[in-house]
């Protein structure tokens, strides 16, 4: 038995099939880490604008009012006298304040565009139920359990 050596045919165009996954690669690694200075910087912008009275919640879900600002440091309010210091990168993102103009006020009538202001009590028959004490009591509609023979 005699073995023999035969080279491998090519493919043709073999730079071009070994350099398309490497350029996808480098494509990735550059989308991603453009995606990132991008989280960075919202992030920076996010915690440059913190002001006492701002409402913020932090990474870990806590909600607070900005009392005082640090330079690493923002001290939160969030209950009735209960502050909180907490690291300034740990602010997730701030709460817009509720516009009061698009609110109508408790005494004003509301539009016709609006919900009405108040809901108008409704009559509603009660189902069949016998009233005891002013209450409906619901009769169990329930699917007979054994038929009588």
């Amino acid at each position: 038995m005699q073995l023999l050596a035969v080279p491998m045919a090519s493919s043709g165009g073999g730079g071009i099939t070994l350099l398309l996954p490497l350029i996808l690669i480098v494509g990735m690694i550059w989308f991603m880490s453009r995606t990132q200075k991008k989280q960075r910087q919202r992030q920076a912008d996010t915690v440059a604008q913190l002001q006492p009275g701002t409402k913020v919640i932090t990474t870990s879900g806590l909600v607070g009012i900005v009392e005082e600002t640090d330079d690493d440091y923002v001290t939160l309010e969030i209950s009735e006298g209960v502050l909180v210091q907490v690291v300034k990168a740990a602010v997730g993102r701030v709460i817009p304040d509720e516009d009061p103009a698009e609110e109508p006020a408790a005494g004003e009538a509301a539009t016709d565009a609006d919900e009405p202001a108040t809901a108008e009590k409704v009559d509603v028959p009660d189902a069949g139920g016998e009233k005891t004490d002013g209450k409906v009591q619901d009769t169990p509609k329930l699917p007979p359990t054994h038929t009588e023979n």
